[in-house]
């Protein structure tokens, strides 16, 4: 029997929320280990190291918050890459050393709850065993990979990658490349590797209403200027809607004139980043005929960019193929110039579907054979849930979270669970999540937690769980909120859980920014964290 090693909290991810608990945890005083999957620090810069990839939320804010751990630190690019965070992730390790209770290569199979002892074991795929009283999942929401039914895959005789798993060395160079998904990752991937491939076609079912990321360098004396300034910016995280130092405006649309709101669209969209998104009016997300104009604005722009007028309609078309904003804008540097390319072809998936992977490319339903050498799958996760679900998750009632959740997430919060005590995710469903820049919710969830556990420990509490009650009032409150939208109005969002076969369609992320979010769990706190049964350790 394999032995047990024990400690106070097991994590789950070493990324931005699995690092964070960690370094909080040792103030407590606790003992913490994280287990993670990869063999390296970053969480989804670890495994996201596909051509281009790189944040979409500029550097100053895409860090951890505590001076110690950014006033001798310079990023180069002003929207990092894949290999900056994870520098960025290496001098947080050398600052604090978090690699000393980093357990790699250890991917979680299984956790189960003992009430009579009020811990969790948790199991990883190579037979390891934990103990420890709490257990905080850092799964992040994009760590289970989505690799769609496509027919005669395994027959292809190229290469097949998908985005997430991506080889350390790769050269697209000369080659006949495939993309089908044309989401954030896909727009990255397409951008970089067009001018080196031979040929690249691109199987698009949805455009991406991507907006420009104004890319820049930015140098060391130019970020220690910036510096006195950072701890503003901090604390300025948790008052706006998405956790950027930029807001969305309350004023009603009715309120203003139309010479104002498009001198507040050529601002944004001028700054860049997703100030069109998140820095425009608040009824972006309410009103339709608002909706409408944001869109028709955003189509003007893009399709100034696009000479071929099939193009222009494929990519920005008359017809909004979703009201704006409800799926994840991507930020993009070159996107649409790609196109011009001669040795690249767009494919409509609508008009012309993807019939058959056979071992030379990919056949569509008009017939035409797409020969290539490569096929990259751009096809995105089982968000937000995926992380949490593939792992068999058992509390008092012994049934597996995935059980419970196939008829739709349920929640207290946010980041807890009924019938789970003593569990948090951080960064996951009913929470803000990608509704907001990653660390800025991710450090107000954490220390939430961080309080709730220091609370636990001085009132000898052994154990504490949401009641059904409030788990089933929050989550109908998230669902109203959804409901309240523009939400529906995306056929396939994983927002919505609709880019998964068979998942229930729900609102998976807490709709209406991080203020709203943190009074809600504030207020519970303050009420001597109403919501949650609480249970005393023996004398």
């Amino acid at each position: 029997m394999a032995d047990t090693h024990e400690y106070d909290v097991i994590i789950v991810g070493a990324g931005f929320a699995g690092v964070h608990q960690l370094m909080n945890i040792r103030k407590l005083g606790l003992t913490a280990k994280i287990l993670e999957a990869g063999d390296g620090l970053a969480g989804t810069w670890y495994w996201n190291r596909y051509p281009g990839a790189r944040v979409d939320s500029e550097m100053p804010i895409y860090q951890f918050s505590d001076p110690e751990l950014w006033q001798d630190w310079s990023f180069t690019d002003y929207y990092p890459d894949w290999r900056g965070i994870q520098a960025y992730f290496q001098y947080v390790d050398k600052k604090v050393g978090i690699t000393r209770d980093v357990l790699f290569n250890s991917r979680v199979a299984s956790a189960h709850w003992n009430d009579s002892v009020d811990r969790w074991t948790v199991t990883t795929e190579d037979g390891r065993v934990f103990r420890g009283q709490f257990l905080s999942l850092c799964t992040g929401i994009g760590s289970k990979s989505h690799i769609p039914d496509l027919k005669g895959l395994d027959t292809f005789r190229g290469e097949v990658h998908h985005s997430s798993r991506w080889p350390e060395k790769y050269d697209f160079k000369g080659k006949k490349a495939g993309i089908i998904g044309t989401g954030a990752t896909g727009v990255q991937i397409i951008q970089e590797i067009a001018p080196v491939v031979s040929h690249l076609t691109v199987f698009q079912r949805t455009p991406n209403l991507t907006l420009p990321m104004r890319q820049r360098k930015i140098s060391v004396e130019e970020q220690k200027k910036l510096k006195d300034l950072y701890p503003i910016l901090y604390g300025r995280r948790y008052q706006t809607f998405a956790g950027f130092p930029y807001d969305l405006d309350p004023k009603p649309v009715a309120d203003t004139t139309p010479e104002e709101r498009a001198l507040a669209f050529e601002d944004q969209w001028e700054k860049g980043g997703f100030r069109f998104w998140f820095g425009s009016y608040r009824e972006l997300y309410t009103n339709q005929k608002f909706n409408d104009e944001v869109y028709a604005f955003w189509r003007k722009k893009v399709r100034e960019r696009i000479s071929d007028p099939e193009l222009q309609e494929k990519l920005a078309p008359t017809r909004p193929p979703h009201p704006f904003g409800v799926r994840r804008p991507s930020l993009e540097q070159r996107y649409y110039e790609v196109y011009s390319q001669p040795n690249v072809k767009l494919v409509d998936v609508n008009e012309a579907g993807i019939e058959e992977i056979t071992p030379k490319g990919l056949k569509t339903s008009d017939g035409i054979e797409h020969e290539l050498d490569v096929l990259v799958l751009a096809t995105g996760f089982d968000m937000v849930t995926g992380g949490i679900t593939s792992i068999d998750i058992r509390g008092q009632d012994g049934i597996p979270i995935k059980e419970k959740w196939a008829g739709g997430v349920q929640s207290y919060l946010g980041l807890a669970s009924a019938t789970y005590p003593n569990m948090f995710w951080i960064y996951g469903p009913q929470s803000p999540s990608s509704f907001s820049n990653g660390p800025s919710s991710i450090e107000y969830t954490s220390e939430w937690i961080i309080n709730l556990i220091k609370h636990m420990k001085e009132n000898n509490i052994s154990s504490i769980v949401p009641t059904e009650e409030a788990q089933h009032a929050y989550s109908k409150h998230v669902d109203a909120l959804g409901a309240a939208g523009l939400w529906l109005g995306a056929k396939t969002s994983w927002y919505l859980g609709t880019n998964i076969k068979g998942k229930k369609t729900q609102m998976l992320q807490f709709p209406t920014g991080i203020p709203a979010y943190a009074k809600l769990c504030n207020d519970s706190a303050a009420k001597a964290y109403d919501g949650f049964d609480m249970k005393q350790s023996p004398a």
